[in-house]
């Protein structure tokens, strides 16, 4: 039995194929569940998975190999293709070359500037994740890979361990909220005019470069997203 076609949800542009995807997904589970498991099903055996984001929910610590400035190897058990995405450290690099369990990607002037990228060497560890896929669990927080800025570790005090953060990150922090920290999704437990504070559980301390800190060590820092679309959306009204 064939049944009339989904409509395209309201709001859904139909040159937004990233936002058209997922929200027809969500539309599909909601009015016709069996047609929707049927079709993520096929999408997973296609491998035809579509790319959305990060969450901050790190995978493994990789190893970097080699860099030389423009080219870094990192040894990881990632599976990605060629033109994929993962983060590297909470920056979003693109597959360039793989093999021999060994992740490749290009870094442009541009990621060296405003990230911490351009300090790794070989034996460095490197959180990574790879790109969250439709259907799969959102359990951090939207992570899109862009570097706001650039902190460090300050120190711990009264169990909780303190960053100091640029302004430009520091105005989209709230107490609950989230924020990246080399890739790692965590929730901002306190703030003071120089930085923030996070709760580090020992899972986190374990399966992050986050427990090989010391301070003063640069981190990679991503703002939520939402506050910068919220301050774009009430600018000037």
């Amino acid at each position: 039995m064939v049944g009339r076609p989904l409509q395209r949800p309201q709001g859904v542009a139909a040159a937004d194929p990233a936002a058209g995807h997922v929200l027809l997904l969500q539309h599909a589970r909601a009015r016709r569940p069996r047609l929707y498991r049927a079709a993520l099903n096929r999408v997973r055996e296609s491998r035809s998975y579509f790319v959305l984001m990060f969450t901050g929910i790190v995978r493994e610590r990789g190893r970097v190999v080699s860099f030389d400035g423009s080219r870094l190897a990192v040894a990881t058990g990632t599976d990605a293709e060629i033109g994929d995405s993962v983060a590297i450290a909470g920056v979003c690099l693109t597959v360039a070359e793989r093999g021999g369990g060994t992740l490749s990607f290009d870094v442009v002037d541009e990621t060296l500037e405003r990230s911490t990228l351009g300090g790794l060497a070989a034996g460095d560890e490197v959180n990574v994740e790879p790109a969250l896929r439709a259907g799969e669990p959102l359990g951090g927080h939207i992570v899109q890979g862009h570097v706001d800025g650039v902190g460090s570790l300050r120190g711990n005090a009264d169990g909780l361990t303190w960053f100091d953060a640029p302004d430009e990150v520091l105005r989209y922090c709230v107490e609950k909220g989230s924020i990246s920290v080399d890739g790692t999704s965590l929730t901002v437990a306190a703030l003071d005019d120089a930085g923030f504070a996070v709760a580090l559980v020992p899972h986190t301390l374990e399966a992050t470069t986050l427990g090989m800190l010391e301070p003063g060590d640069a981190v990679n820092l991503e703002a939520d997203v939402i506050g910068k679309y919220v301050e774009r959306l009430t600018m000037n009204r």
